[in-house]
């Protein structure tokens, strides 16, 4: 019996556990990169409506300080209108105050627009939020679920590495670096058997010298054709 390769064995065996539970947790990231891309979408406009209630208020603000400057003007206008007796003043007066209700007129239209569009924007912004607070609790579940799916497979990944461990140590040094040298570049088995003379991995043939030397010395080589390591079975 060849104590090496059963040793070796055993730990490529392992090691197909110990990737094996790696992709499962892996593949619990996209899960999760899901649920996280439609809560960042409603947050986003949520954001964007707040943006937008913000931008609003302040123009809001801007109006309701100008239009009490203008009114403020108007009415001394309007005064100074009804001081003047002479026509040409008169008629410039009237022409500044015309002037002035025109645009007190255009100022409160867009602010009445404003608040109108400020009062929607509030609407929805409280739609969204309660949106939002839907949404949690209806992933609250399914996150609870990975997250426990998470934890089950980090405890059954770690023993299982810890076996990988303690298995590796029945494997000679130099031989144990190549395996895990292979391993590592293929992602994959490393160790494949010999079939009909050729490498089970490749098929590619194995001389007859070579074979013969592997079956009677029970060394492990390298394929030359694809870097796997071959025994004879």
């Amino acid at each position: 019996m060849n104590t090496l390769l059963d040793a070796l064995l055993a730990l490529q065996a392992q090691d197909d556990v110990v990737d094996a539970l790696q992709e499962r947790l892996d593949a619990l990231a996209p899960r999760l990169a899901e649920l996280d891309v439609v809560r960042q979408r409603a947050l986003k406009s949520i954001e964007e409506t707040r943006a937008g209630v913000d931008s609003d208020e302040r123009r809001q603000r801007e109006l309701e300080g100008r239009i009490s400057d203008h009114r403020q003007r108007h009415d001394r206008n309007v005064a100074h209108l009804d001081s003047v007796k002479r026509m040409r003043e008169a008629t410039a007066a009237m022409l500044q105050v015309e002037a002035g209700r025109k645009m007190l007129l255009e100022e409160e239209n867009e602010l009445r627009s404003i608040v109108g569009r400020v009062s929607d924007s509030h609407a929805s912004l409280k739609r969204q939020e309660a949106s939002l607070e839907e949404l949690d609790a209806s992933q609250a579940d399914a996150r609870s679920e990975i997250e426990a799916e998470r934890a089950e497979l980090a405890g059954e990944f770690a023993a299982a590495s810890g076996l990988r461990k303690k298995l590796a140590v029945d494997v000679e040094s130099a031989l144990l670096q190549k395996y895990d040298r292979i391993r590592n570049r293929r992602r994959s088995q490393a160790l494949y058997a010999l079939d009909n003379g050729a490498c089970s991995c490749c098929d590619t043939a194995v001389p007859v010298q070579r074979r013969s030397m592997m079956a009677t010395t029970g060394v492990i080589e390298v394929c030359e054709a694809c870097g796997v390591l071959l025994y004879a079975s």
